[in-house]
């Protein structure tokens, strides 16, 4: 890695430097995320990602929908953004101080990192905390990883796939050169004479641009090509092509460059969901014509294989069905580290999109907007004006394509449309949002008492936790045992915890500098015990410090 080398040591931010509207935003992303993680103590992880519950009637299936199509996606994505900030503000502190960033951070990480799996496996298998843990390394590989390292790593993970057993290192191998090119993306100042001294990046785009696309067309005229890559290739060079365009044209600024890479790697992602979706939607693949008795043996055991498949995914959720709702304390522990385990070599897939959301988030306090909000009002009405329609108006169109998904359908149902195009919209939605709380924040009326969110927001990690705990142990088998609660009963449920959480995060922040979880999380950051108690002449309270 590089980095600038000091000799200052860095330490905890003071009240005096937060920028306030993140602590707002953060509190406001705060609630979005219980009002989307409370279905899941009631219903099987396993079935994440799949859309609404089949069979809801009545108040049920209206706030399922309220929540799928106006609240899933974009309160994780503006976490997401929240942390590229939070990594911003801390990196800009350490220049302008000239002390060292990366240790720090590293500690930061790793701590993030083991919040993560000990709530993963004794609270919620829905964390999310580790999976930012895993996305925080890939980012300081794309702004700082040199080549060779970066090199060796992929040719490390590749060899140890060969290892029985360790096949998920293919994966890791595969997110680690995403991460390289991503960073050559971003860092890279070669140069092609031979194409107009233009960026090499964007050449290399162009070529396997092109070659996408003579694949993709070949793929027509050879006979049982597979059918999605048919169209997988056409639409990947088409992809490919809009990117080396915008490349070769702007990325002389490379100011902007963290932006647009993130805003891109986010849209290629769900770009090529949504198309590939469309295809099998529109043009399902029909059965192959069976002409000999080996092929129809062949079919008939692909065809076993995947019933195989779903009868043991619908084992997998009854099973978690049975523990969480009627288990002990120690099954359900059990069954999350099973889980965990098999799950975490899974979050590097997931980092590449997160990474995205982390470069936007930093360029907007890198830029200077988070930190004189007040300033760039113009944009945020823009993002709030167009952002929010445009945004959640797509997961609606997706939602007259399909509600959720039919196992075993192999994208016949539409679900992939529908999802792709809702993930699509949870980008412009979240800068939406992002910006009516900002806009919120600078209005003369009454609105801008979302300010009294901010000691929620300072609190976030610490409430964040505390909500696994007290839903788990309200809905799970071994607590209260009120699983299954209507998704109307749920909300009421989310309202009065959030409510709680709001008004314990003020009176705990008018006694003490910070949550005890973050307190924690700082305590192990910059490896010193920083203050926990207000002092006599310390901040009156966390109100007055956002007013």
């Amino acid at each position: 890695m590089d980095q600038p080398q000091a000799s200052a040591t860095l330490a905890p931010i003071a009240s005096s430097e937060r920028i306030h509207a993140l602590d707002v935003i953060r509190g406001f992303a705060l609630m979005g995320i219980m009002f989307m993680n409370v279905e899941f103590f009631n219903r099987a992880t396993g079935e994440i990602g799949s859309g609404m519950r089949p069979g809801e009637s009545g108040a049920d299936f209206w706030v399922s929908y309220f929540v799928q199509y106006f609240v899933v996606g974009k309160f994780w994505t503006i976490f997401s953004l929240l942390f590229g900030m939070g990594f911003a503000v801390m990196l800009i502190r350490a220049e302008r101080a000239g002390r060292p960033f990366l240790v720090p951070y590293l500690r930061r990480i790793a701590a993030l990192a083991v919040f993560g799996a000990l709530h993963s496996i004794f609270l919620w298998s829905g964390d999310i905390l580790f999976s930012y843990a895993v996305a925080a390394t890939a980012l300081l590989i794309v702004l700082y990883g040199k080549p060779k390292w970066i090199a060796l790593a992929i040719a490390a993970c590749t060899a140890g796939g060969f290892i029985p057993g360790f096949d998920a290192l293919y994966g890791v191998a595969g997110g680690l050169a995403f991460f390289a090119t991503a960073a050559w993306w971003l860092r890279g100042e070669q140069r092609v004479k031979r194409f107009g001294n233009q960026p090499a990046v964007g050449v290399v785009m162009a070529v396997a641009a092109g070659i996408a696309l003579v694949a993709g067309v070949a793929m027509w005229f050879i006979p049982n090509s597979p059918p999605p890559a048919r169209f997988a290739l056409p639409l990947l060079g088409t992809v490919l092509s809009v990117a080396a365009y915008f490349t070769l044209r702007l990325h002389g600024d490379k100011a902007a460059r963290p932006w647009r890479l993130g805003v891109g790697i986010y849209c290629f992602s769900f770009l090529m969901m949504t198309g590939v979706g469309a295809a099998q939607y529109y043009f399902p693949q029909k059965p192959p014509v069976v002409a000999t008795k080996e092929g129809a043996k062949k079919a008939a055991e692909a065809a076993a294989e995947r019933e195989k498949n779903l009868k043991k995914r619908e084992q997998r959720i009854q099973g978690e069905i049975a523990v969480m709702s009627k288990g002990s304390y120690l099954d359900t522990v059990a069954w999350r580290a099973k889980r965990f385990a098999g799950h975490a070599p899974e979050e590097v897939g997931f980092a590449t999109i997160l990474i995205g959301m982390f470069l936007l988030g930093t360029w907007f306090v890198r830029s200077g907007i988070m930190e004189r909000t007040q300033d760039h009002l113009p944009l945020f009405r823009k993002l709030a004006l167009y952002g929010l329609p445009v945004g959640i108006g797509l997961g609606l169109l997706g939602s007259a394509i399909a509600l959720h998904a039919v196992p075993g359908s192999r994208g016949t149902d539409g679900w992939q449309l529908a999802a792709g195009l809702r993930m699509l919209g949870n980008l412009p939605a979240s800068l939406g949002y992002v910006s009516l709380i900002v806009l919120m924040l600078h209005s003369a009326s009454p609105l801008n008492k979302v300010r009294l969110l901010a000691p929620f927001g300072r609190m976030a990690l610490t409430n964040y936790l505390t909500q696994s705990l007290v839903a788990s142990t309200f809905f799970f088998g071994y607590g209260f045992a009120n699983w299954g609660m209507s998704r109307p009963g749920q909300m009421v449920f989310v309202a009065a915890v959030l409510l709680a959480q709001i008004v314990l995060s003020h009176v705990w922040l008018s006694r003490f500098r910070y949550g005890p979880v973050e307190w924690l999380w700082r305590a192990i950051t910059y490896w010193q015990i920083p203050p926990m108690r207000l002092g006599p002449g310390g901040p009156m309270s966390a109100v007055a410090s956002t007013a």
